[in-house]
């Protein structure tokens, strides 16, 4: 039966809208918006130089194969795990997911502007870091470009994947930092954030191959060095996000 009435549903502009006004929050959001670029731009700066003049493969340097990739994946990790889920709890907390879900502008269109803003942020951080490399310190770009891309946006889409299960399980926004957090260095501390994984006992590095952190790492310096890639890094990632996706649709709440 037709009532008369119509529900518009959210055009273009008003995606855009949204997009915006989340870019907005982030960059009012000091901490989250510096931090994720500027510490790992830190690690670069004083890793670069020593590191810069050792060439390791293929004529790229260990600045090449092993430093950028872990800067960069530094970055995609801090914002999908720590950044992204703070927004989503602080959203859910103060009510907005639920004033949203009875209009025509449902929450999820929060959650894709904000997974749309956290990879602009991304892709900003990516850059910063290898102009900085490649400018002062004569980094060189990966043997395999294109393995390179599809490494970062796999990696992207896990990051954000286990940041979605962050934000399902936090109840409010200074929770989620902690649970960020914590998962942050776990990750790291498996898949080379603290050292060479070569120091861990041999358990604990084979799980961090497994994670999200080390498979990024570790195939991003494949591509670095012109390596083949071991398709199980690329396995593991594409667990990270199926697992993630599915916990996070079973446990998220928009209330």
């Amino acid at each position: 039966m037709n009532t008369g009435t119509e529900i518009r549903r959210p055009g273009l502009a008003a995606w855009l809208t949204l997009i915006a006004c989340e870019g907005r929050m982030v960059a009012r959001d000091t901490a989250g918006l510096v931090v994720p670029i500027g510490l790992p731009l830190l690690i670069l700066v004083m890793s670069a130089s020593s590191a810069s003049g050792e060439i390791v493969i293929n004529g790229r340097s260990a600045l090449d194969v092993y430093v950028l990739p872990l800067v960069f994946t530094i970055i995609i990790a801090t914002i999908g795990v720590i950044n992204m889920p703070s927004f989503l709890a602080y959203y859910r907390r103060t009510g907005i997911l639920r004033r949203l879900s009875v209009t025509p502008a449902s929450p999820a269109m929060v959650l894709v502007a904000q997974v749309v803003v956290s990879v602009l942020q991304t892709l900003v951080g990516l850059g910063v870091a290898l102009v900085v490399a490649i400018v002062f310190f004569d980094a060189r770009l990966p043997v395999h470009p294109g393995t390179a891309l599809g490494v970062f946006a796999l990696s992207m889409a896990a990051m954000y994947a286990v940041g979605m299960i962050v934000a399902a399980i936090s109840p409010t926004p200074n929770s989620a930092v902690a649970i960020g957090l914590v998962a942050f260095f776990a990750l790291g501390a498996t898949g080379g954030l603290f050292g060479s994984t070569d120091s861990l006992p041999d358990p604990v590095a084979a799980v961090g191959q497994w994670l999200p952190f080390g498979a990024s790492t570790q195939a991003m310096s494949a591509a670095w060095a012109g390596s083949p890639a071991d398709p199980a890094h690329f396995v593991a990632l594409g667990v990270a996000i199926v697992t993630g996706v599915v916990v996070a649709a079973a446990l998220f709440r928009w209330e």
